[in-house]
């Protein structure tokens, strides 16, 4: 697994692990049964509120006012009245206030909707974190090793060894690393091939997928030569289109030899040339695998 992966998976986890957390706290907080009715409350309010601890507050007793008795005017003052005294209300007064005190952020903490807007942004920040990564790994060139780079295959001696069979026929060289068939080059290349350093020790490299609709061409050995089983399109042993819908060639890589004996696959630079004018190497062989094409195409 590549670095750029590694963060991929990263990332990814992190963003999962944010998700969950938020969900989690969001769901512990609406299922909270009885909210702390002080929560929020600076320390110097809940002080305050403290102080009428064990007072007890008397309700005011209020005597409800008796008929008077008719007084019947005899013109002389009465000696036996006496004036009833007031009795004293016993009680605490109360007066209401309304008292202002600023709460800081540390004390009141963070409120349901800053929560949710922070956990959607971290949420989209993630998302776009994670896809500038994909991104910059999708477009990041390949300075060393895989395919876009220069392929050592291996040594042309034992290459060459590899694509001749004991009884003379050809067997190609899978290289998975370039996604190419190595196959031995004829005598003589078309006249389109000149040039353009696509055979070197006798040896080119075929692209795997065929130029019809991009499917994986593969070998096969009773018709010496590559046959699509997608629709059908055949080439020779050396790419070369015989049938079936593929517009042209096989495509192919540049290739050379580096010090002395290593046989290196530009997978970086891909020839495209279109149908050959003739065939360099005679097809079919044997019979087909796919079944027998025209050369026109037709079944």
């Amino acid at each position: 697994m590549t670095f750029a992966n590694w963060i991929l998976v990263v990332v990814a986890i992190f963003a999962i692990l944010g998700a969950v957390g938020a969900f989690t706290i969001a769901f512990r907080r609406t299922r909270a049964e009885r909210p702390d009715p002080t929560a929020g409350v600076s320390a110097e309010t809940r002080r305050a509120d403290r102080s009428l601890v064990g007072v007890r507050v008397a309700p005011i007793e209020i005597r409800e006012e008796e008929p008077a008795a008719e007084i019947v005017d005899t013109g002389e003052p009465a000696m036996d009245e006496v004036p009833e005294p007031v009795p004293a209300t016993a009680g605490v007064e109360l007066v209401e206030s309304q008292r202002v005190v600023e709460v800081t952020p540390e004390e009141g903490g963070v409120s349901r909707r800053q929560f949710f807007n922070r956990a959607i942004t971290a949420t989209f920040g993630s998302f776009l974190a994670l896809q500038g990564v994909y991104y910059l790994a999708f477009f990041w060139p390949k300075l060393t090793g895989g395919f876009g780079s220069d392929v050592d295959a291996g040594s042309v001696e034992e290459i060459t060894a590899q694509t001749v069979n004991p009884d003379g026929s050809i067997a190609p060289v899978f290289v998975p690393e370039a996604r190419a068939y190595v196959v031995p080059a004829p005598d003589s290349l078309s006249e389109q091939f000149e040039g353009r350093e696509v055979a070197t020790a006798g040896l080119m490299a075929l692209f795997q997928r065929c130029v019809h609709l991009g499917c994986r061409v593969p070998w096969c050995a009773t018709s010496i030569g590559f046959e699509c089983p997608c629709h059908g399109s055949k080439y020779n042993s050396v790419g070369e289109y015989f049938a079936g819908p593929a517009p042209r060639n096989l495509d192919r890589f540049v290739v050379e030899v580096r010090d002395g004996d290593r046989f290196i696959i530009r997978t970086g630079t891909i020839i495209e040339t279109p149908r050959a004018p003739r065939q360099s190497v005679a097809y079919p062989q044997g019979p087909s695998c796919i079944g027998a094409l025209g050369a026109g195409g037709e079944a």
